[in-house]
């Protein structure tokens, strides 16, 4: 019996290795739960350019947006799990989705299998000029003064600026109103306009209109500076421990996928990060390159749940209808 366990033991190591050597045999394509554009869409785009001149396969990225990214998302979960379908993840369909909405046809949990934590954005909070203030403690003293005469933009209900937003109010006690847009660009535009107030937005969206003078950094919510802004602080360096809302990028595949593939495409993902020329790219698009291991995105993706699936219940976020 030990004979026989042994030589099934190496036999199916033997195909494991196997496969993970072989794949990929064909195209390998990435699904996009948004529409083409912005970070989303470019960091698989910039990544599987590598990838495909390493595999010698083409590496097509398909967008498929709508419903908050549910509908790319449930596309990826009902791809065939030979990780020939992988699906680039943001942050909130992994994690706030679920709790904002109750009937996906899908469980993101139980129907993918993580890869790797691609690359997070830090974000960064954003006034008019028009607000007299020019620093984050200025402004909740502002806020605290004049309940309820700040409204902040984002690009919809449940959005990662929303979210941050929301997560402001609860830690610093202010009221402020929140207007939600069709997007990022309209967000934006009002905001520079002077029709809303304030935002949170990614430092690659942000940092252009700061340096032309149209809009204030206050804050970078991360757990670190942004080597895009050096001289403004963090929320936690201004008075809030632990405020840290980081926009991040994974990629996972249908739950079933092999582990040696699994394996591979991560391998290869995180070597593809580490190239400079990659690291320029990402730069420039506000990403700073991660690569983790399935196990650390894993728990990544559980601690953000949790964390999220909290303040969505706290601060009484609800889905557009």
């Amino acid at each position: 019996m030990k004979r026989i366990a042994a030589v099934a033991l190496g036999f199916a190591l033997s195909f494991l290795a196997s496969a993970q050597d072989a794949y990929p045999t064909k195209p390998v394509r990435i699904i996009v739960p948004y529409p083409a554009g912005g970070p989303a869409d470019l960091l698989p785009r910039v990544v599987g350019e590598k990838l495909s001149q390493k595999w010698g396969q083409p590496v097509v990225v398909e967008n498929k947006p709508g419903a908050s990214g549910s509908i790319g998302m449930a596309e990826g979960a009902r791809a065939e799990p030979d990780g020939y379908t992988l699906v680039l993840a943001p942050t909130g369909n992994l994690t706030v989705n679920p709790t904002l909405f109750p009937k996906l046809p899908f469980d993101t949990h139980r129907d993918f299998t993580p890869v790797t934590l691609l690359a997070e954005s830090p974000n960064v909070l954003v006034v008019h000029p028009s607000v007299p203030v020019k620093t984050f403690k200025e402004l909740v003293a502002y806020a605290r003064a004049n309940p309820g005469k700040l409204n902040f933009s984002s690009p919809g209900d449940g959005s990662g600026a929303h979210l941050a937003g929301e997560l402001l109010k609860l830690e610093a006690g202010i009221k402020a109103v929140h207007i939600p847009y069709k997007g990022m660009a309209p967000a934006v535009n009002d905001l520079l306009g002077g029709q809303v107030q304030m935002m949170f937005a990614g430092i690659s969206t942000a940092v252009k209109h700061v340096q032309a003078g149209k809009l204030v950094a206050l804050a970078i919510a991360g757990p670190k500076r942004s080597p895009q802004l050096p001289d403004v602080p963090t929320v936690i360096e201004s008075g809030i421990p632990g405020f840290d809302v980081t926009s991040w990028y994974g990629i996972v595949v249908r739950a079933g996928t092999p582990p040696a593939i699994v394996q591979k495409i991560q391998r290869d993902m995180a070597e593809a990060l580490q190239m400079e020329d990659v690291k320029k790219r990402l730069a420039v698009l506000g990403l700073e390159p991660v690569g983790s291991t399935p196990e650390a995105f894993d728990a990544i993706i559980k601690a953000e749940s949790l964390k999220w699936g909290d303040i969505v219940k706290r601060a009484g976020i609800k889905a557009q209808q």
